[in-house]
């Protein structure tokens, strides 16, 4: 089997495409030690700060996607993408990878159309339930599509198709085992149960409003509270702070000591959130952006309902809260956390990093 020695991997713009970038490098890195590895993002976007942090080199792109509104952003799009198919060019050239992965986002579509055009192995992993645009253009070029979730077919070549899920931080796994930990390191009461609200690192200015709305409520009800607003936020509602069983954090980087403590999430539905809130198995309302492309975090979330593993609230309906969190937290609790459970799939990173293998090997 060939050892692959040089391996290039592209996706950003959000931490739901960088993120699965990461996690296979440090698979494939730890199969291969002394390979070399180079990722490929977007210039000025947040990949070019969080990928060095995890220890990888990264060259940027000038590309950006286009605006759904009439824009003088927009003119410049078509020059974006010249460049961009260039640069990725001569990059790629240079470096001479074994396999060019793609995780979504902007830089992922260029780079890995030029790594197709040049006879050089590629791969995609889709998180989503619906994907985006760059990666059903990219769909016929590629060799294997990675994917979460089924029913795919209607936008992938099936005999592509791979089902693995997203990846996910390892140690996730074995939450339940950490709850004193939890306990003490967030100082919380043992004898109150704790619901978690997590936004995304940037946070949600509406799902903070409804958090906001319904704060009386939750501790009406003796919950105590984690609260991740998010470091846009953070000085807008670090107020509540100060109130006994609410916690507020800009960003929360004990993630898996904030899912053992928790009994209750209200979450975002990024694809990425989703694969870990199944193998967590707590239960979960959902309250999905309506910002994004596609609205695919409805999508991602609707998924997770139609198995009775999970609650959705959408923005607009927001005035229901108190109904939807009473529902989560009835009696039919305990049957969300075992349908969630039951969507999980723990070992997504190595059977990427297999497939990956795969393709190299059969080239």
């Amino acid at each position: 089997m060939k050892q692959l020695t040089k391996i290039i991997l592209s996706g950003g713009g959000t931490g739901g495409h960088i993120y699965p970038a990461v996690s296979i490098a440090n698979e494939l890195k730890h199969r291969f030690p002394d390979a070399q590895f180079l990722f490929i993002g977007s210039k000025d976007r947040m990949e070019m700060e969080k990928v060095p942090q995890a220890g990888y080199d990264i060259k940027g792109l000038w590309i950006s996607g286009l605006q759904r509104s009439l824009s003088v952003d927009n003119l410049s799009f078509p020059f974006k993408v010249v460049s961009s198919l260039w640069n990725a060019f001569k990059i790629i050239r240079k470096f001479k990878p074994d396999i060019v992965i793609g995780t979504g986002g902007f830089a992922s579509g260029p780079t890995l159309y030029m790594a197709s055009l040049m006879g050089i192995p590629t791969l995609i992993q889709e998180q989503n339930s619906f994907p985006g645009i760059t990666n059903k253009l990219l769909a016929k070029r590629v060799k294997s599509i990675c994917v979460a979730y089924d029913g795919l077919e209607q936008f992938f070549p099936k005999e592509k198709i791979i089902k693995t899920g997203n990846p996910v931080r390892q140690d996730l796994i074995e939450v339940d085992s950490k709850r004193k930990e939890a306990e003490d390191f967030y100082h919380l009461n043992p004898n109150k149960k704790t619901v978690l609200v997590l936004g995304g690192s940037l946070g949600a200015r509406m799902m903070n409003k409804i958090i906001e709305e319904n704060l009386d409520f939750l501790l009406e009800q003796n919950f105590q509270i984690i609260w991740q607003t998010g470091k846009l936020y953070i000085d807008e509602y670090q107020k509540y702070g100060a109130k006994t069983d609410v916690q507020t954090h800009a960003f929360i980087n004990r993630m898996d000591l904030a899912y053992s403590a928790a009994d209750f999430i209200v979450s975002r539905s990024g694809a990425g959130s989703i694969s870990e809130l199944c193998i967590v198995g707590k239960p979960v309302l959902f309250i999905p952006s309506p910002n994004v492309a596609e609205d695919h975090q409805t999508k991602n979330a609707q998924a997770v309902v139609n198995s009775d593993a999970a609650l959705m609230l959408k923005e607009s309906e927001k005035d229901n809260f108190q109904n939807i969190f009473k529902e989560l937290t009835d009696a039919k609790s305990v049957l969300f956390s075992q349908n969630i459970k039951k969507l999980a799939l723990p070992n997504a990173t190595k059977q990427i990093a297999d497939e990956a293998m795969r393709i190299v090997n059969s080239k």
